[in-house]
C-alpha cells in the first residue's frame, strides 16, 4: 500500500497527520494546474470559451462520483458561499436546529438572520438528543455537519436515512467538508436532502472549489436569488430561472473547478473502496491506541462508527514538541486534533505513538 504515499511530496519531509486543516495537493492536480495556466498564458479568452465545457465535465463527474443526476449539482467556490447563499433561498422567519458547538461556518450564519434557534447536544446521546429535539421544536431545517470539526464524532449515514423517514418534512442540510472523500457516499439513497462541500481537505482538490447537492424534492421549497451571467452558461443551465444557475451567478475559475475534476480522476483510478478499507486499518489503530492511553473522551469511545479524526488530550507544549518532531497535526478546543488519509501509513502512527510515549 507504500504506492498510495506516491504523488504526495510533503510525506518526504512530515509526518502529516493534518487532512482535517488541509488535504495535501496531489501531483496529479499540480500537473493539471500548470498545463492549465500555461494554455491560459497562450490562449486567453480562447481558453475561456471553453469554460461551459469544462464545468460541464466538472458538474458531470462530481454527479457521478457522488450518485446525484448532473442537473441537481451545483459548483460553489466553498462551503461558506453555497451555505449562506441556501439561507438566503429560505423564507424566514422559520425554525432551525443546530447542533451546539458545531462548525462555525454552520452555526453563525444562521444565528445572525432571523431564524429561531434551537439546539442538539453533542454526548453519549447525540442521537437521542437530535430527535427529542425535533419531536418537541419541529424545526423547518436541521443544518449539521456529518462529521465534527473538533472531535470527529460522525453522524451515520444510516441515521441520517432514518431520520429522514421518521421526519419526512424536515429539511436535512449536511456540510460533508470533513467526510466527503473518506468512504463510499450514495447522495440519493442517503435521506439528506442538501449536501454542501468544499473540497480541499478529504478531496485534496485544493481551494477555491466546492459542490451541492439537491434533492429533487426540496427545490420546490427554495427561492434562490442570486443571478448573472453565468447562470446561463452550459449544460443544466439553458433558462432564466434554472435553479442550479441561481448559486452559480458570475464567471467560475477553471483553474479550481478543472482541479476538482482531477481529484475525483485520481480518487477513482486508486477507488474509493481502497481508500476506505485503508482508512479504517488506520483509524481503528489509531483509536485503540489512543482509547488505550486515555486520551480521548471517554463517551466517543462507545460509538461504533467514527471518522479517521481525533481529539487528543494535549497542550501547546505537546503540540509545539509534535511539531519540532516533523508531526503536523492542529490544535482544537481543548486538545490535539490528529487525522490520518489513505496516504499516511501504519509508520506515520508508530511516530506518533512513539512521541506521546503510548
Amino acid at each position: 500500500m507504500d504506492n498510495l504515499r506516491k504523488g504526495f511530496p510533503v510525506l518526504e519531509q512530515y509526518t502529516y497527520l493534518n487532512t482535517a486543516a488541509s488535504g495535501l495537493l496531489p501531483e496529479k492536480v499540480w500537473e493539471f494546474r500548470q498545463d492549465h495556466d500555461m494554455d491560459f498564458l497562450i490562449e486567453a479568452s480562447l481558453l475561456k470559451e471553453k469554460m461551459g465545457e469544462v464545468l460541464t465535465g466538472v458538474r458531470e463527474s462530481v454527479g457521478d462520483f457522488f450518485h446525484c443526476a448532473p442537473n441537481r449539482v451545483a459548483l460553489i467556490p466553498n462551503f461558506s458561499y453555497g451555505f449562506n447563499s441556501v439561507l438566503e433561498s429560505l423564507d424566514k422567519p422559520t425554525k432551525a436546529l443546530l447542533i451546539k458547538n458545531d462548525y462555525p461556518s454552520i452555526n453563525w450564519p444562521v444565528e445572525s438572520r432571523d431564524f429561531e434557534v434551537v439546539y442538539a447536544e453533542m454526548d453519549e446521546t447525540f442521537e437521542t438528543n437530535i430527535i427529542e429535539e425535533i419531536e418537541k421544536e419541529k424545526p423547518y431545517f436541521f443544518a449539521f455537519s456529518i462529521v465534527q470539526y473538533i472531535n470527529g464524532v460522525k453522524l451515520s449515514v444510516d441515521f441520517l436515512k432514518k431520520l429522514k423517514e421518521q421526519f419526512p418534512d424536515l429539511i436535512l442540510i449536511a456540510d460533508g467538508t470533513q467526510y466527503f472523500g473518506t468512504e463510499e457516499f450514495n447522495f440519493d439513497e442517503s435521506g439528506i436532502d442538501i449536501a454542501i462541500s468544499s473540497c480541499y481537505k478529504w478531496m485534496n482538490a485544493g481551494y477555491g472549489n466546492g459542490f451541492m447537492l439537491f434533492n429533487e424534492s426540496v427545490q420546490g421549497k427554495l427561492s434562490p436569488k442570486h443571478l448573472g451571467f453565468g447562470s446561463l452558461q452550459g449544460k443544466y443551465k439553458a433558462h432564466e430561472g434554472n435553479f442550479i444557475g441561481k448559486f452559480e451567478p458570475g464567471h467560475y475559475d477553471t483553474l479550481n473547478f478543472g482541479s476538482l475534476k482531477v481529484a475525483i480522476e485520481l480518487i477513482n483510478k486508486i477507488g474509493m473502496r481502497t481508500i476506505q478499507d485503508k482508512i479504517e486499518v488506520l483509524k481503528k489503530i489509531a483509536r485503540d491506541r489512543f482509547a488505550e492511553a486515555g486520551l480521548l473522551e471517554d463517551w466517543t469511545l462507545g460509538r461504533d462508527d467514527f471518522s479517521p479524526l481525533f481529539n487528543i488530550k494535549g497542550d501547546e507544549n505537546l503540540f509545539n514538541q509534535l511539531r519540532s518532531e516533523g508531526i503536523i497535526t492542529s490544535q482544537r478546543g481543548d486538545g490535539i486534533r490528529v487525522s490520518m488519509h489513505y496516504f499516511n501509513s501504519e509508520k506515520d502512527l508508530n511516530h506518533l505513538f512513539r512521541i506521546l510515549k503510548i
